[in-house]
């Protein structure tokens, strides 16, 4: 799962007064958590995670303090939630979310975010996970998922390590009404899939400026865009020549919330972080720095017309795992 070296922790020496913090890169930038510091004498020590899979194993790892504070997708607060992982929030307590847009401070209408009328969740920042393609190798945008298939580009596909997104964009590609609850059927069909793209991939990735340096450096014709439109930032930052596309048959969207863990020692700092982290100018810095969208703005993407496809809980996530394991370690089709 994580690597020690994806921790970005802060030395905590107010042992009465310290923050843990688990989040995605880009959420909680060193600027930004000394801010924070200052204004309420606290120390923060932030942990960085690269996939859904290690924010579930730092949850549950016992090499460290327990977390206060988490950045999660809506499928995975939902998760947590059931588990009891979370404790309900005091909206009272975040006033800042009275300046996001009316369509993330209406809670109950987002799926994952209040269990029995209780909120766990506040949305911060969202993009939808399309496809990203070289457009000197590509000129003309991709209209489909299958694309990542085409045999023209063998060996020129980056595809991000995950079970959960890749069973689900498969089984958009493949025309599943519901990509998030397979039956025994469809996710046979989708694990063959999965291993039919080997066939094209350079290799997996999980971190966007891993991406981003595998791109340019190998000559990548095709992308999974996991971070969506904080990876065409990243990558036309660097030089590359980059379009990007929400297929025809729809694109995966991910919707990260701050959430107050039930192992909080300072619950009420922790929602001091999630109030500090809905600030204009907080937020904003994930426009202007990770070209990704904030509740408090318009969206930052694709065209309003687009299929963007929300994710959701999944039908079985050790079965998704399971079958992903032996997918990215070469097992062959016929063993599915």
């Amino acid at each position: 799962m994580l690597c020690a070296s994806l921790s970005a922790a802060h030395s905590a020496s107010a042992a009465g007064n310290v923050l843990r913090v688990l989040a995605w890169p880009g959420y909680a930038d060193p600027d930004v958590v000394k801010n924070f510091e200052t204004r309420y004498d606290a120390k923060v020590e932030v942990t960085l995670v690269d996939s859904d899979e290690a924010l579930w194993a730092q949850m549950h790892g016992k090499d460290h303090a327990p977390f206060d504070v988490l950045a999660a997708n809506t499928a995975e607060i939902r998760r947590y939630t059931d588990a009891h992982l979370l404790a309900p929030l005091d909206l009272a307590s975040v006033p800042n979310t009275g300046r996001q847009l009316p369509r993330f401070q209406a809670l109950g209408s987002i799926d994952g975010l209040t269990t029995a009328g209780r909120v766990y969740g506040i949305p911060f920042t969202y993009s939808s996970m399309g496809l990203i393609y070289d457009r000197r190798q590509i000129p003309e945008a991709p209209h489909s998922m299958r694309e990542l298939w085409n045999p023209r580009y063998r060996g020129k596909v980056l595809d991000f390590n995950s079970a959960q997104h890749n069973f689900s964009f498969t089984a958009l590609a493949l025309g599943y009404p519901q990509p998030f609850q397979l039956d025994a059927a469809q996710m046979r069909a989708v694990a063959h899939k999965l291993v039919e793209l080997r066939r094209n991939l350079l290799t997996y990735y999980t971190l966007p400026e891993e991406a981003t340096a595998f791109f340019i450096r190998h000559k990548v014709a095709l992308m999974f865009g996991n971070y969506g439109t904080q990876q065409v930032q990243l990558l036309r930052r660097a030089g590359a020549d980059v379009g990007y596309v929400i297929p025809d048959e729809g694109a995966l969207a991910w919707l990260d919330c701050w959430a107050v863990t039930r192992a909080a020692s300072n619950p009420t700092l922790a929602l001091a972080w999630i109030n500090y982290m809905l600030e204009p100018d907080v937020s904003g810095l994930l426009t202007q720095r990770q070209g990704l969208a904030n509740t408090l703005a318009g969206f930052a993407g694709s065209s309003a017309n687009a299929h963007i496809v929300w994710i959701g809980p999944v039908e079985d996530t050790h079965r998704r795992e399971e079958l992903w394991t032996r997918i990215v370690s070469g097992d062959r089709s016929e063993r599915f």
